[in-house]
């Protein structure tokens, strides 16, 4: 899946990304560990903080999309797949916690053959 599916104008757009991932803004703003305000004024979904966390989120999905084989599943795992060698816990959670990219290099690792 590319990456401007969920862009709008050089920017990652919540709206077009709760519209791929069928759900809402607020639950975007969740799962990437922003505030409402964050997918919701426009001064703010231009922000830096706010593109960084949706692009991040939208990084993982995507390098895992092809795993599962639909953004809806890859979406549930980000979700909701407890990630071994992370105390158990889940990619949004690592995003949320600023922890992206030990999350990329989880996923490289496990395409490698290399388990947790």
């Amino acid at each position: 899946m590319t990456l401007a599916r969920y862009a709008e104008k050089g920017l990652f757009a919540p709206a077009k990304i709760a519209d791929v991932l069928m759900t809402t803004r607020d639950e975007i703003a969740r799962t990437a560990g922003l505030g409402k305000d964050a997918v919701q004024r426009k001064d703010r979904i231009t922000s830096q903080k706010t593109q960084k966390r949706l692009r991040e989120m939208i990084e993982i999905i995507n390098k895992i999309e092809p795993r599962f084989g639909s953004d809806l599943m890859a979406y549930a795992w980000y979700r909701s797949e407890p990630l071994p060698g992370f105390s158990g816990q889940t990619a949004m959670q690592l995003v949320r916690a600023g922890r992206s990219a030990d999350v990329l290099d989880y996923i490289d690792a496990v395409d490698a053959g290399i388990y947790a």
